[in-house]
């Protein structure tokens, strides 16, 4: 038995601070501010001067390809192409794999002001195969080697671009595809083992996967449930399938379906081709891509809702969050549901008959504050491509949270490393003052909402008595610390069934045989 004695954040309905959390076998058994006699011999933790909060959640993320990326070469503070391509000539050098992955190029915050191109990348590693993925995880640029492996999959798919080498939109996917299935299974599960000790070291004790990106028999998500199964040290995994068949969740007993990818409605700023209900308003034009019809779409959602399956849908210029909405509301008319927790992943660019639409019906939104002053994609970009007003427009969380729609935060990892803390900061700091959070919000947007998002606010989420120890010692009070100042808090050590993060790593047979046979929640 365990008293913590200092800053209790609770995140609690109230979001009440207390004085003293007792922690027994795992569960949270006493939070106040006077320790009652029978607990009085419990060892003491004092906080000094920290602060006891609930672990973090990310509900939104690509933890496949997270982990695959991040056993790759980050090149996202590059600050040159040229300094991209001696990054990726000494990752040669030490890396034995065929294909070389680097991830995070982006035109934006380069001096050259466009990506790398096929070319270059030949001249840089002539004799392995190498993808570079643009920061925002829906294009690519390969080199000659790999264009030779991927041709006839990718030649005649929209957005094949072989005089560069850049893959966007099916071409992209495709050449993902590739990328994906030639990882061996233990590979891949000790990426997964080194990206999930990755982010709890910054304090988050749940994720939510969006998985299903071209392993042959969407082997990949029920690799990432057997994953999840495995964890022994209190660390959730909750995993979406990326499919519009219900059966990619239904027979793997899943209760719940979407994501990005088959389930993406449009695609992202970046690359021109989020749906935009006015014309892009830079000389490239255009209103964008909106992947499916109405009927698709409404289709789709009925059929998942009359399965009982929780919905989430991507969807980020303003054209595709109307339609995730028609679509929501046309699946909950037909087949009303009290509890669905039906959700929009992203919303950058909401319609205000969509949000009220989202506040009439319940739909929740697992929004990515990182994307707000965003490096790879600045204020001044998004401006010249959208105009000061709609630019403007963009990640409402005010508007939002005033109109009681609930939001929780993501990573969108790869295309941002998950770190709770610049979430917060984004979010206070927001870009657009009036559409920022205060920290109360941010704080409760990172953890409590997160946990609601996934059916899990039962157990966790806020810290109050009957509930799981998972828990976060922070470096300070965030309640306490000035806006300015929240991108310094520190996380200083993750709490998981009440005892200290330990690493998940252990041999994968074993692991895997773990998981194949647990009864924990994936």
């Amino acid at each position: 038995m365990l008293c913590y004695v200092g800053d209790i954040v609770t995140v609690d309905r109230e979001e009440r601070v207390f004085q003293y959390l007792v922690e027994d076998r795992g569960r949270i058994v006493f939070v106040g501010d006077s320790l009652p006699s029978r607990y009085r011999g419990a060892e003491i933790v004092p906080l000094n001067g920290r602060a006891l909060i609930p672990s973090f959640v990310d509900t939104h993320q690509h933890f496949a390809s997270f982990s695959t990326f991040h056993a790759g070469l980050n090149v996202m503070e590059a600050e040159s192409n040229a300094q991209i391509l001696e990054m990726l000539r000494e990752f040669a050098l030490k890396e034995r794999r065929r294909t070389l992955i680097a991830f995070g190029a982006s035109p934006h915050s380069v001096k050259e002001h466009r990506l790398v191109e096929r070319g270059e990348l030949d001249r840089a590693c002539p004799d392995r195969e190498v993808m570079v993925v643009k920061y925002d995880g829906h294009a690519c640029v390969v080199n000659t080697k790999l264009l030779q492996k991927i041709g006839k999959r990718v030649r005649d798919l929209r957005g094949y671009h072989p005089d560069t080498g850049e893959m966007n939109q099916e071409a992209f996917f495709e050449a993902s595809n590739y990328i994906t299935n030639s990882v061996s299974i233990p590979e891949l599960f000790r990426n997964m083992q080194a990206a999930v000790d990755f982010q709890a070291a910054r304090g988050i004790g749940c994720i939510h996967t969006v998985s299903g990106v071209g392993f042959k028999g969407d082997l990949d998500i029920t690799f990432e449930k057997i994953f999840a199964k495995s964890l022994k040290n209190g660390f959730q995994m909750r995993v979406f399938p990326q499919s519009l068949s219900i059966k990619a969740a239904t027979r793997r007993k899943l209760p719940r379906i979407g994501g990005c990818f088959q389930c993406a409605l449009d695609g992202c700023f970046g690359s021109h081709d989020a749906a935009l209900e006015e014309p892009y308003a830079d000389e490239a034009g255009g209103t964008g891509v909106l992947y499916y019809s109405d009927e698709t779409v409404i289709d789709f959602c009925k059929k998942a809702n009359r399965a009982g399956l929780q919905i989430e849908l991507h969807a980020i210029g303003d054209r595709a969050f109307a339609q995730a909405c028609r679509a929501l509301r046309a699946a909950l008319v037909d087949y009303p549901r009290e509890d669905h927790r039906h959700g929009i992943i992203h919303g950058c660019l909401p319609t205000p008959e969509g949000m009220a639409i989202c506040g009439d019906y319940g739909i929740q939104l697992p929004v990515q504050s990182a994307f707000i002053r965003w490096r790879q994609e600045p204020d001044e970009y998004l401006e010249s491509i959208m105009g000061r007003e709609r630019a403007g427009r963009l990640n409402p969380l005010r508007t939002l949270t005033d109109r009681g729609i609930m939001l929780s935060a993501g990573s969108d990892a790869p295309c941002t490393s998950p770190d709770p803390i610049v979430w917060m900061d984004r979010a206070v700091n927001h870009s657009n003052e009036k559409e920022a959070l205060t920290i109360r919000q941010a704080l409760r947007m990172c953890t409590y909402n997160g946990y609601y998002a996934g059916f899990d606010e039962g157990e966790r989420g806020s810290l109050e008595a009957g509930k799981v120890a998972d828990m976060v010692i922070l470096s300070e009070n965030p309640y306490e610390v000035p806006r300015e100042r929240v991108k310094e808090l520190r996380v200083e050590r993750l709490i998981l069934d009440g005892r200290p993060y330990e690493s998940c790593r252990e041999p994968v047979v074993k692991a895997m045989f773990a998981g194949l046979f647990s009864g924990r929640k994936a």
